[in-house]
């Protein structure tokens, strides 16, 4: 059901924000065309954290609380020492066919990495890719394959479900989670059909939601930002849409869950996912409004 959508600003004239994720009283985020990681906090305030050339996108930390990071385009993992420098923590280059991607860390430390499959931005013909695990201490290795462009990812509270947003595919896939092994793929929420076409044009119009991001609350729904349809979804197991919260006028990306009491929906906002009109424009913000169901699982 739809829902009157205030959002507040928290922070703008960024580029184009991405993976969000709620710790220790700011919210942590890539700014992909900056090459930045910052932090924010509630009033406004950002830190930059991390410069990451190859471009940064999926954020998690490790027990200790060391921050990893995705490195898009080199296709690494790189993890920010306590004196702020970066060290690889994991290249993936032999593993990944194309940009990784978002990523969720469990609590053990180990890392989920999605990518992109094929060159989206040269217009490449769209192909299924795989999910690579990252092992705390560096180690890698493919943990599931046959997926549309996976993105945003969580896990349950327990562990045991991690929760992975196709986004070629217009669904949310969930797998049981064994140390570092995956079950079987099965299918959390379809929003419809998958696409019949690897044309990235018609594709995309085939779509009826293009699941980027995501997050967890405590009653097991999932928060989903539609990348094509500038709005929020808020998603129980089977697909049912319970709520959905429009944000008009721009793209909506990411989302996550954070504040003091969990109940701070935030949304990663741009007009353009394009690289250097976003980069030139740096209309890209985050936005945050109030729920009901607070923040649960990871990230």
């Amino acid at each position: 059901m739809a829902a009157n959508s205030i959002f507040t600003p928290l922070i703008g004239g960024l580029a184009f924000t991405e993976c969000p994720r709620w710790r220790d009283g700011r919210l942590y985020l890539s700014d992909f065309y900056t090459h930045r990681v910052l932090a924010v906090s509630l009033d406004g305030r950002a830190e930059t954290i991390a410069n990451v050339p190859q471009q940064p996108s999926g954020l998690g930390f490790l027990p200790d609380g060391r921050l990893l990071i995705v490195s898009m385009r080199d296709r690494k993992v790189l993890r920010r020492e306590r004196d702020g420098s970066l060290a690889v923590h994991a290249d993936l280059f032999a593993l990944a066919p194309w940009h990784l991607n978002d990523m969720v860390v469990d609590r053990e430390g180990r890392a989920w990495v999605g990518n992109f499959g094929f060159d989206l931005e040269g217009r490449g013909p769209a192909s299924s890719t795989v999910l690579i695990c990252v092992e705390p201490g560096g180690s890698a290795r493919i943990a599931a394959d046959g997926l549309g462009f996976p993105n945003g990812m969580v896990l349950t509270p327990d562990g045991g479900t991690l929760i992975v947003a196709e986004t070629t595919m217009s669904r949310l896939s969930a797998f049981a989670v064994s140390g570092g092994s995956l079950g079987e793929r099965r299918t959390w929420a379809a929003f419809g059909d998958p696409p019949s076409s690897t044309d990235i044009a018609t594709l995309m119009r085939q779509l009826t939601v293009a699941p980027d991001g995501i997050c967890l609350d405590a009653e097991g729904a999932v928060w989903v930002a539609d990348a094509l349809r500038s709005r929020l979804l808020r998603v129980a197991e089977g697909g049912r849409i319970l709520e959905e919260r429009s944000v008009e006028g721009v793209g909506v990306f990411a989302c996550m869950l954070g504040g003091d009491d969990g109940r701070t929906l935030f949304a990663c906002t741009a007009p353009t996912f394009r690289a250097a009109e976003a980069a030139a424009r740096l209309q890209g913000s985050v936005l945050m409004t109030r729920v009901d169901v607070p923040h649960a699982g990871l990230p």
